[in-house]
This record gives C-alpha cells, structure tokens and sequence, in this order.
C-alpha cells in the first residue's frame, strides 16, 4: 500500500508500517525525544497517535478508493505501562467491519511484548464528494 507521509505526523514520530493485510496492520514508532512526555517517557498522546494511524491505514485498505475515504471518529487508549526508550510496535486487527464504520482493535507493545497500550479506534467511512 502506498502513501506518502512526507510532511505528517508519522514522519515526525518516526512511524514506519511494516505489515498491511486485510487481517493485521503493524508498524513501529521510536520512543525518543520526539515521542517523549516532559518525564522522558512515551507520551499518551504519541501512542494514540500511533493506534489511530494503524487504524486507518488497516480501514482505508479495506475500503473503495474510487468512492471512498475514511476517518477516525473515536479513540480511546488505555497506557498500561511507562516506556523510557527503545521501539514501540502497535497491532491493529478490525472488531467490525461495516458499510458506515469500522472498529479496529490496537496493542501497543515493547520489545519485550510487555503491553504498552491498549486501544480501540473507530473508523468512519464517508463517500467522496464529487
């Protein structure tokens, strides 16, 4: 699947997708100054950043891209455990997949897989204005 994320948040957190299937989307992100709270730990809201883009890579996959586009309607992310340094990986698979919505389902996990986050993003597709 092709995108570009020149210019856009995953380029700034250093998001990379290393799987994308109808059943799984996977990608990394560094837990480093650029993903870090004031604490130096993996801010929340780098980790939400994360599931909501494997969310949507995982929906727009699954979508017409002729007709349709789709975009994140709610999140929400359980942060289980604080991470300091290293890689975060986030594992997406879709709950339900409707005509109107998608809910997709995110682990984030360490090295280790010790659980990070836990968190489930739902997906609205909408139809192309013409």
């Amino acid at each position: 699947m092709d995108f570009n994320v020149k210019n856009t948040l995953m380029e700034t957190l250093g998001i990379e997708v290393t799987t994308v299937t109808p059943e799984c989307v996977i990608a990394t992100m560094p837990v480093d100054h650029r993903t870090h709270q004031p604490f130096g730990l993996l801010h929340g809201g780098a980790s939400v950043a994360l599931a909501e883009t494997v969310a949507s890579i995982g929906a727009y996959n699954l979508v017409d891209h002729e007709t349709e586009v789709c975009v994140g309607l709610e999140i929400n992310a359980n942060h289980i455990r604080g991470k300091k340094s290293g890689v975060v990986t986030a594992y997406a698979k879709p709950a339900h997949r409707g005509k109107t919505t998608m809910v997709w389902e995110i682990k984030i996990v360490d090295e280790d897989e010790e659980l990070i986050c836990l968190s489930r993003c739902t997906m609205a597709i909408l139809k192309k204005q013409k």
